[in-house]
């Protein structure tokens, strides 16, 4: 039985998805906050939660800043109306696992979107995959100076050639079971190179470590993998 709190303002939505959530019998709702705030103060008393659902428009604290907190105590993702580019991308690059629409998935869809994120995936809705591609193209780093290229090769450089391996099958959606089957690796081994590869980005966060790693992709002069924002892929390890 997976763990979530809901965290959304608007009390019918709230309301309606702990509704969806617990009729699954998969998930033990554990708790309910109205801001971005009152998340994190909720999200401090609790050592065991699986999944945190979060909006973004709220009160009090928003939760693209809620989830540059929430993000180092368990996964994250975002199920909002707000689809701009711009959010998309903050919430991502603040370690939001997964970024949800609503409107774009069923009932079903949900909760495989919440199964894969807690397994290791990392969840896009097609606004989302859509939006995060446009702030890509459209990102300044995409025409960056040689200088800005030199520092985008230096981060790469920073991993190993095995590290950079799962950080590629990483940007397809891939979980930590699905990267070792590929690699013929323990699931074990594929934890520590996910870890080490975090503290070499400086990243907390599979979403990311997406972030970063496609930013450097652009400014190097690379296209994003086929797949490296759409996949339905998820959180640390």
């Amino acid at each position: 039985m997976l763990r979530v709190m809901v965290v959304d303002d608007n009390p019918i939505v709230r309301s309606g998805l702990v509704s969806l959530l617990e009729a699954s019998g998969e998930v033990e709702i554990a708790a309910e906050a109205t801001d971005g705030r009152q998340a994190v103060d909720l999200a401090s008393t609790f050592d065991d939660l699986d999944l945190i659902l979060l909006d973004v428009r709220m009160p009090e604290m928003d939760g693209v800043e809620a989830v540059k907190q929430l993000s180092g105590r368990c996964t994250v993702v975002m199920l909002t109306n707000t689809e701009d580019a711009s959010t998309v991308q903050a919430a991502i690059r603040n370690g939001a696992s997964g970024y949800l629409v609503h409107g774009t998935f069923g009932v079903d869809e949900l909760q495989t979107y919440i199964r894969s994120a807690v397994a290791g995936a990392n969840p896009l809705s097609p606004p989302a995959a859509a939006a995060v591609m446009s702030a890509l193209r459209e990102s300044p780093v995409a025409t960056a100076a040689p200088a800005d290229v030199s520092s985008a090769a230096a981060i790469e450089a920073m991993l190993s050639s095995r590290e950079a391996e799962v950080m590629s099958l990483i940007t397809q959606g891939k979980s930590n079971s699905e990267i070792a089957a590929d690699l013929f690796l323990s699931e074990k081994t594929v934890k520590n190179h996910v870890n080490r590869i975090y503290a070499k980005l400086g990243v907390a966060s599979r979403g990311a470590a997406i972030a970063r790693w496609i930013g450097t992709d652009v400014a190097a002069g690379r296209p994003p993998e086929a797949g490296s924002t759409a996949g339905s892929g998820g959180p640390g390890t």
